[in-house]
């Protein structure tokens, strides 16, 4: 598999470091080190999710259709560079032979090799950092194994059931796709979110959707661009929804975040924002075309996911369900 390579990267990061000083700043107040559910707590946001919650977002289920907001992986998935995966399919014991015993039995079991933060994806709190520090004032040294993090580790994450929503950028600016460096400011979530007549509550799951997938079809492919660049969240828009309390917050693109990134703004500072300050999940590369064709804005959100012990970041498959 060749993973999508960042060609602009290189300015990008010039481009950040040339704001230093302001970044510096923005997180020189360590209040963000210290969570609101106490010091011990490894999920953050995660703590919203409460059975009333669930109940509540089964309630949205009218129709009962569902969404799968997962793409299907292969060799070409979108991987941030230097991420690959393959697999490998074997027959064992079964090699010259009729099958196993007198039945003749025969099976296929495979192998995957890969990484896991590939394709459809969740990035969980022991993903991104500033200089070192993670959630709740977690420092690398201390839980960053090279057999797997001994804390903030993905299987701590519980089952997500919440209502979920919907907000189409690409409609609510105009266009079919938006353009890369698109950034979704606090201002624009909420006037989209006003224009499609729904609300973001404390708790939810909230997705956007660009039309970014676009790139990556048949008739339109440039995975080049698709990887490189793209629209996304920006600053004030993640603090806007770090402010009403989110559960996590998704797109239909490679990385969340608008990049190029806003002027001023850091090497994924967003991620920081969510993730680091606020224990906000983050899940990148859904599959969102179904639903805004079908005007769906609010549903009922499901994603149960492989709990790897001490992994980083895992390959998902959500559901919408309206």
């Amino acid at each position: 598999m060749k993973s999508f390579v960042k060609p602009a990267f290189a300015g990008l990061m010039t481009c950040a470091l040339l704001a230093g000083s302001a970044l510096a700043e923005s997180h020189a107040n360590m209040d963000w080190t210290k969570s609101k559910y106490g010091p011990d707590d490894e999920i953050g946001a995660a703590n919203l999710l409460t059975p009333e919650r669930a109940k509540a977002a089964a309630s949205l289920v009218t129709t009962g259709k569902t969404y799968s907001l997962g793409l299907t992986l292969d060799n070409t998935v979108p991987a941030f560079a230097p991420r690959s995966m393959s697999i490998a399919i074997l027959q064992p014991g079964q090699v010259n032979n009729s099958g196993l015993g007198a039945t003749k039995t025969t099976y296929n079991d495979d192998i995957f090799m890969g990484w896991l933060g590939i394709g459809s994806q969740i990035d969980g709190l022991g993903h991104i950092g500033v200089d070192h520090i993670y959630y709740n004032g977690n420092n690398g040294s201390d839980f960053v194994m090279g057999d797997g993090m001994t804390k903030l580790g993905i299987e701590k994450v519980p089952p997500m059931v919440t209502r979920g929503v919907l907000l189409d950028m690409a409609k609510f600016y105009g266009k079919e796709m938006l353009d890369e460096g698109t950034a979704y400011t606090r201002e624009d979530i909420m006037a989209a979110a006003e224009q499609q007549g729904v609300e973001i509550r404390e708790g939810d799951v909230v997705l956007f959707h660009s039309g970014w997938l676009d790139l990556l079809k048949e008739e339109t492919r440039d995975a080049a661009r698709y990887g490189s660049v793209e629209p996304g969240l920006g600053k004030t828009g993640a603090e806007y929804l770090a402010e009403i309390g989110v559960v996590a917050v998704g797109a239909d693109t490679w990385g969340l975040e608008a990049v190029p990134f806003e002027e001023g703004v850091g090497v994924f500072e967003v991620h920081q924002i969510l993730l680091a300050h606020n224990g906000i999940y983050i899940l990148e590369n859904m599959v969102t075309e179904e639903m805004v064709a079908d005007g769906v804005t609010e549903f009922m959100f499901v994603l149960g996911h492989a709990k790897v012990k001490g992994a980083v970041q895992m390959i998902i498959n959500p559901v919408a369900i309206r």
